[in-house]
């Protein structure tokens, strides 16, 4: 697998909507007709979408999230979709999805153009940080490139080092990574403590270490278009 997002056993866990500081009523419930517009995201982009929509102000967006671990069975991904929109449509003027198709094999953009909602384009995370155009023109090349982002620096033990089971048979490394040729950490911040643990990632999988600033990338410019 080229990505970082690996098959695993956990179940997910679905935490609680993230309201703008406006959004609630008497009820609970943001009203209608005020221009309100649903995200809803992959957990593993939680931080990068409310750290855009501090820096914006963009306080007509309220977050809803997926479980980040829900990539470990991305069968699952597009009904788990469908059964969101399907609870907050009647809330909220728009909603928009904050996948890629994320391992779904075109099902989940079926999924959304069936139900009238968009989503952010793109195969994977990768891609729109890195910008689908730019990540279309290297990925042949870079195809023995194993991808971190800021969360999977974060939370590498948990998605990466566990599920593939190195935890218990750390000999099985060089059986999984042995054709890969680097890693490329996409940094989404600049932040010289991740860089170090990504870096350590790097190490601990036996790979050469990149590091490329990325930014938001096509997650921001998308975000911006609502």
């Amino acid at each position: 697998m080229r990505n970082g997002l690996l098959r695993g056993p956990r179940r997910p866990h679905i935490p609680a909507m993230i309201p703008s500081d406006d959004m609630l009523t008497e009820e609970g419930l943001a009203p209608r007709g005020r221009g309100r517009i649903l995200l809803i995201a992959c957990g593993a982009l939680a931080r990068e979408i409310l750290a855009l929509r501090a820096a914006n102000g963009w306080d007509h967006l309220d977050l809803t999230c997926l479980p980040a671990n829900l990539h470990l069975y991305p069968e699952k991904i597009t009904q788990a979709v469908r059964d969101a929109v399907a609870e907050h449509r009647d809330t909220y003027d728009r909603i928009f999805v904050v996948y890629a198709d994320c391992g779904t094999g075109g099902q989940l953009q079926a999924a959304c153009d069936a139900m009238g909602v968009e989503m952010v384009a793109g195969p994977h995370c990768y891609s729109f940080f890195e910008g689908n155009d730019r990540f279309a023109q290297v990925a042949e090349t870079e195809f023995t490139t194993f991808y971190l982002t800021d969360f999977l620096v974060r939370q590498f033990d948990a998605f990466v080092w566990k599920p593939m089971g190195l935890d218990r048979h750390p000999q099985l490394r060089d059986t999984y990574f042995g054709n890969y040729e680097k890693l490329v950490y996409q940094a989404q911040t600049d932040d010289p403590d991740l860089t170090e643990k990504a870096r350590a990632c790097a190490d601990r999988l036996g790979l050469p270490f990149e590091r490329r600033f990325t930014g938001y990338g096509d997650l921001a410019t998308a975000l911006a278009r609502l």
